[in-house]
């Protein structure tokens, strides 16, 4: 897990790095477990600039996740902006559940990426 602060005390962060495919899954998977664990922690960022390649096997993991922040009436958004995360969204038929959010700012507001980009050219 990252050492920055939470945005929130209800919502945590967790940032991941490098690949994330069928030998780091599971890391990641615990990651997301660790991050909700607690009363109160609803809401969940998860930031995935830093990952350079990711595979479908991060999709249960993140959708463990959202059943279960969704189940408590939270959220899960996920922070990403290479075409490898976009492109592994799309093939899950995930792009609705994870929509594409620049920053954890946007994400805690609820701004996805597509829609930042339509206000700033209007």
């Amino acid at each position: 897990m990252s050492p920055h602060p939470d945005v929130f005390d209800e919502c945590r962060v967790v940032r991941a790095g490098g690949e994330l495919d069928v030998t780091t899954a599971p890391a990641f998977a615990r990651d997301l477990e660790d991050a909700r664990h607690g009363s109160g922690r609803r809401f969940l960022i998860v930031d995935l600039r830093g990952v350079t390649f990711m595979d479908g096997s991060v999709l249960e993991p993140l959708c463990s996740a959202w059943r279960d922040c969704r189940g408590r009436g939270g959220w899960v958004r996920v922070i990403h902006t290479r075409p490898g995360a976009m492109l592994v969204f799309r093939a899950g038929g995930l792009l609705e559940r994870f929509p594409r959010y620049a920053s954890a700012q946007d994400a805690w507001q609820g701004i996805t990426a597509d829609r930042v980009v339509t206000h700033r050219g209007t």
